[in-house]
């Protein structure tokens, strides 16, 4: 591989390309100053304008959000995995059917496993622009996003409809449902009973790494933060290390997997057979199966960065036995 070729399998932090109308919550107050980022996958956003910087998954999706301080993501669900780690700021996790079963707050480096079929929102409680990066389960990232009833009912009063088609009209542009399309249907009481009031106690510790705790199990070796056997026992169709200069070794490294690093900390040498690249901080790089490549911190503070492998698990529920 070259290393123009490289270079497009690399979206840098700086080319980040935000969009403010990716969901239905785009009008509301209080969420309306949200910016969406698809890197790797389509996502699940709702509007045409998001830009997707990679087109191709690994059988996962990556994406980020950015909030100024006091804006918060409204409460809505998963079929298939979100994870979390907090890039910059400080942030509030909460979740059940009205955002007040529980809720967590994440400081940079943490990262959060969220157990699917729960409702959950963030907020940015920091005092400057912050930025999560996630990770999405499956390739078509669960088919969407399903939202609380409270929050479609609160953006249609701001002028944003969702369709059943998964998409989004602004009656303040004049835009209307097409012939043949409903708006998007409101969960009923019999639905909502199944999306689960989790209290706090079992979400922390099951689900919630910290990034001091991940940074003594990566002294040695890559950390296994989410897996089958990891800090986070799940099996979302991805595992999920942490990776510090002390926990490499010299030899290339290749593997039949796709490999996607997401730097949190310092500036690492990517190198393989025909070329190098450095990775800075927020950068999210593709790795083809089969390319032996190498890493190398080119700083002398702390650096880490997350490194998202597919795994032959299907893209579902999350695996609660193994907790």
């Amino acid at each position: 591989m070259t290393p123009a070729n490289m270079e497009k399998r690399i979206v840098r932090y700086g080319d980040l390309v935000p969009c403010k109308t990716a969901f239905i919550d785009a009008h509301t107050p209080g969420s309306d100053q949200k910016e969406n980022f698809t890197i790797i996958g389509g996502g699940v956003s709702e509007s045409p304008d998001q830009h997707v910087h990679i087109r191709e998954t690994p059988g996962f999706n990556i994406g980020a959000a950015g909030q100024p301080p006091k804006c918060r993501n409204s409460l809505h669900s998963h079929r298939t995995a979100e994870v979390f780690f907090v890039h910059k700021g400080r942030w509030r996790f909460f979740w059940g059917r009205y955002g007040t079963a529980g809720e967590v707050t994440l400081e940079e480096g943490d990262i959060f496993n969220i157990p699917t079929g729960i409702f959950r929102g963030f907020e940015n409680i920091g005092t400057d622009y912050g930025m999560i990066m996630a990770i999405l389960g499956g390739d078509d990232a669960g088919g969407g996003v399903v939202w609380a009833p409270q929050v479609i009912q609160d953006a249609s009063e701001h002028g944003l409809v969702l369709g059943e088609d998964g998409k989004l009209y602004d009656t303040r542009k004049g835009q209307k449902l097409p012939a043949g399309v409903s708006p998007m249907p409101l969960l009923t009481e019999q639905q909502l009973a199944n999306y689960p009031e989790v209290p706090v106690e079992e979400v922390v510790p099951a689900y919630v790494g910290r990034y001091n705790d991940l940074m003594a199990l990566a002294a040695n070796n890559p950390a296994k933060v989410i897996g089958e056997h990891g800090l986070l026992r799940d099996r979302p169709g991805f595992e999920v290390e942490l990776i510090t200069p002390t926990s490499l070794d010299e030899h290339r490294h290749s593997s039949d997997r796709h490999h996607v690093l997401m730097v949190h900390e310092g500036h690492w040498a990517l190198s393989w057979d025909n070329g190098e690249k450095t990775l800075a901080p927020g950068d999210t790089c593709a790795i083809p199966p089969n390319l032996a490549y190498s890493l190398a911190s080119s700083m002398t503070g702390t650096a880490s960065l997350f490194r998202v492998i597919n795994t032959d698990d299907a893209a579902g529920p999350t695996a609660t036995e193994l907790n």
